[in-house]
């Protein structure tokens, strides 16, 4: 096998956020091409049409002068983006012009790195060429079965799976410098699955890995969905309480519909805190929303939110913790007037 076993969020080399905080310029900006998906799986809210419905969620396209626009706000910061993240929610591939939206974003030198997620699905030759021949610098992508019928069963779609196999295989071919990571979900893999897992993907990747099922999504209950019991988190480290929202001091999420939300698990909408269709992303990330969310985290008051208070996505996933340092920068954010 050629690839690493190794999760696709890095864990070594990370900046320390209670030494930079607060950013001039966000460190990651999640931009959604596309909030609609083409699977239907049981794990994720997207899944569910009923819910999307009662959210009063728009789903479709971002269009591509809304995207130019915020590739052009982003000149207004000091530094370019460490990731431009083109995946929030939906399937990017989706969307007619991904490609160039990553093109248009790599000759605007405002990002160093553009990153995207994707079910696979979609990856065959004339979809994929074109967005690594304009610069993709790292896709992942989640594997949801490993046979026709275990797609049927988690995604509520037919996939041919070994015409999946085959796209990973030419997308592995032709990456050029693009790096591929693929994971999947091992709570319901049987031994001999995994086995299959490694031996299928194992030379198409530069690094793979076996993830647990997280209950990351706010206000859905993944383990009543699925009738499991989570124990562990996502890359089988203890689950541990957090209080204070690392993503929130050096991220925020562009939704498909150009609104803007605090955190890139937002589907809901119900933690919107600007419109880059109205302000510019520098008046949205220095602005009073994003600022007052700040402190109420650092007070120790994250669970006052209903959206924030069963974050999954803390206890189960986050790379990061700041909460020893949370009385140091409520003191040093209490000093700034966005």
């Amino acid at each position: 096998m050629k690839a690493e076993i190794k999760p696709r969020i890095n864990q070594e080399g990370r900046t320390r956020l209670e030494e930079v905080i607060p950013l001039a310029t966000p460190f990651v900006l999640f931009v959604d091409p596309s909030s609609a998906c083409n699977f239907r799986c049981k794990f994720c809210p997207n899944g569910e049409q009923d819910l999307i419905r009662a959210a009063g969620r728009w789903q479709g396209n971002m269009d591509f002068d809304l995207y130019k626009k915020i590739i052009d706000d982003l000149k207004d910061f000091d530094q370019p983006l460490k990731v431009l993240r083109l995946y929030k929610e939906g399937e990017p591939f989706l969307n007619p012009r991904f490609a160039d939206m990553v093109r248009y974003a790599k000759d605007s030198g405002c990002v160093e790195s553009i990153d995207t997620t994707t079910n696979g699905s979609l990856l065959t030759p004339e979809r994929i060429k074109p967005a690594l021949e304009a610069g993709l610098d790292r896709i992942n992508i989640s594997v949801d079965g490993l046979s026709d019928q275990q797609f049927l069963e988690f995604t509520r779609t037919k996939v041919d799976f070994q015409k999946f196999v085959e796209n990973i295989k030419r997308l592995h071919e032709m990456k050029g410098g693009c790096e591929i990571c693929i994971k999947i979900a091992g709570d319901f893999l049987s031994d001999e699955d995994k086995e299959m897992f490694y031996s299928t993907f194992g030379n198409y990747a530069d690094r793979i890995f076996i993830e647990n099922i997280a209950p990351c999504w706010p206000e859905f209950d993944i383990q009543e969905k699925l009738d499991i019991k989570i124990t562990k988190g996502i890359y089988n480290q203890p689950i541990s309480e957090v209080m204070t929202c690392p993503y929130i001091f050096y991220s925020m999420a562009v939704n498909s519909d150009g609104t803007v939300s605090l955190c890139f698990l937002d589907w809901a909408r119900k933690l919107q805190i600007g419109d880059v269709k109205k302000e510019s992303l520098k008046k949205i990330w220095q602005a009073p929303p994003i600022h007052q969310h700040r402190l109420k985290h650092l007070r120790g008051k994250r669970k006052e939110n209903a959206v924030c208070a069963a974050c999954g996505q803390l206890s189960h996933c986050a790379p990061d913790n700041i909460d020893p340092y949370a009385a140091h920068l409520l003191k040093k954010l209490t000093t700034l007037r966005p």
